[in-house]
C-alpha cells in the first residue's frame, strides 16, 4: 500500500518514512503543503500522512483544496494540540488526528484501520488458485501452509495480487515497489521475481507467476 508523507522537518520525516516503509508500505515523502497537494491529486495513493504546519501552504488548506476532488483518507499527525485544532481538522475532512510526540505503535495501528475502512477498501483477503493473501495480518498461505515472505516480496506479491491477470512492467513494478525510477538495465526486479517464485511457485501447482515477455510479469491462474 502506498502512503503519501507531508512532513517539512526532516528528523520527523526520516524517522516516519523509514519506519513506514519498514512496516511494508511504499512512502513518498514530500516537505510543503504546495508539493503534497500536487501528489496527492496526481499520484494515487491509499492514504496520506499530512502535517499542519507547512511551507508553501499549510495542512488546513491542503485538505481543503484535497477534498474538492479526492475522497483519500487523510491523517494528521501535527503538534497543534487544542481541541479547537482537532475539531478543525475533522470538520475539514480528516479522518483521524494525532498529536505529536506519538507512539509509533499508534501511528501504525490508526493507518491499519483507516485503511481497511477507507473509502475504495480493498478486500483483507486477496486469493489466487489455492493461494490466500492476508493483507492486514501481511500473511501468505498456499495450499494451506505458510509462506514467509520479505516486506518487499509482500508488497511486490501484494501488487501482482491486486492486479491479478494484468501484465505489469518492469519500470512499473519498480516505481510502485521499491518507489524508484530505475534503469533500465537493472534486475532487481527480475531478481526479486526469481526470489518470489522460488517460494510461492517452486514447491506448488500450477505456476501462478508468469513471464510475458518484452512486456513483464503477471500473477494468474492460468489452468
Amino acid at each position: 500500500m502506498r502512503i503519501l508523507l507531508v512532513e517539512d522537518e526532516p528528523k520527523a520525516g526520516e524517522y516516519l518514512r523509514k519506519g513506514l516503509s519498514e512496516s511494508g508500505y511504499v512512502v513518498d515523502w514530500v516537505r510543503t503543503g504546495t508539493d503534497g497537494l500536487h501528489c496527492a491529486t496526481t499520484e494515487d495513493y491509499d492514504l496520506i500522512v499530512l502535517d499542519v504546519m507547512l511551507p508553501g501552504m499549510d495542512g488546513w488548506l491542503v485538505i481543503s483544496e484535497l477534498r474538492k476532488t479526492h475522497s483519500t483518507p487523510v491523517l494528521f499527525l501535527t503538534a497543534r494540540d487544542e481541541v479547537d485544532d482537532r475539531i478543525k481538522g475533522l470538520e475539514l475532512g480528516a479522518d483521524d488526528y494525532l498529536v505529536k510526540p506519538f507512539a509509533f505503535a499508534e501511528l501504525v495501528a490508526r493507518i491499519r484501520t483507516l485503511l481497511r475502512r477507507g473509502p475504495i477498501r480493498e478486500s483483507d483477503l486477496l486469493h489466487i488458485a489455492d493461494m490466500e493473501i492476508d493483507v492486514m495480518k501481511r500473511r501468505v498461505t498456499r495450499n494451506g501452509e505458510r509462506i514467509d515472505l520479505t516486506t518487499k516480496e509482500f508488497s511486490l506479491l501484494h501488487l501482482m495480487a491486486k492486479r491479478q491477470s494484468e501484465v505489469l512492467s518492469r519500470s512499473l513494478i519498480a516505481s510502485q515497489v521499491w518507489d524508484m525510477n530505475f534503469d533500465s538495465d537493472t534486475n532487481v526486479v527480475d531478481v526479486a521475481i526469481r526470489r518470489l517464485r522460488i517460494k510461492i511457485d517452486e514447491p506448488y501447482a500450477p505456476p501462478l507467476i508468469h513471464t510475458v515477455r518484452g512486456m513483464g510479469y503477471v500473477l494468474e491462474d492460468r489452468t
